[in-house]
């Protein structure tokens, strides 16, 4: 449960707009979900009709979710970050980011996020990618 005190009002978060993914079917048609409300999910036979539906899906937990008191967790887009995040590593990998770092004349934190943000690119890019092919992404095996 929640803290009631300074919660938003229910027409707060039915009026949030909340992203959704959307997956072809093995049994045919597409399976949508809401990442940020655990559970919001539904399968349609259309894109058009999946997408429909899963925003029924989302309101109807919102509501559901605001009755019993429980949070509701607000869209990716409206989340605050820090920009910090603390990463254990082994001090072999730890060693080598360094060694990497000063080779290329930058501090260790530039080369981790130069590093990070090449990787996600690099993922994004293949998603799309997949998604244009009519592939499942689970079943294109990619090189590294």
């Amino acid at each position: 449960m929640s803290k009631e005190k300074g919660r938003k009002t229910l027409e707060y978060y039915m009026a949030l707009s909340y992203p959704f993914v959307i997956h072809p079917a093995e049994e045919g048609g597409f399976v949508a979900e809401v990442e940020e409300l655990s559970g919001c999910i539904t399968q349609g036979e259309t894109l058009e009709e999946v997408s429909e539906l899963i925003k029924d899906a989302s309101q109807a937990w919102i509501e559901v979710a605001y009755e019993s008191g429980e949070e509701i967790p607000l869209p990716r887009s409206q989340q605050e970050y820090s920009g910090k995040f603390i990463v254990r590593l082994p001090k072999s990998l730890h060693r080598r980011l360094a060694e990497q770092a000063a080779v290329e004349g930058v501090s260790l934190n530039q080369l981790v996020v130069y590093l990070l943000s090449t990787e996600l690119q690099t993922q994004e890019i293949l998603n799309e990618a997949k998604i244009l092919l009519g592939k499942s992404p689970s079943k294109i095996e990619v090189p590294k």
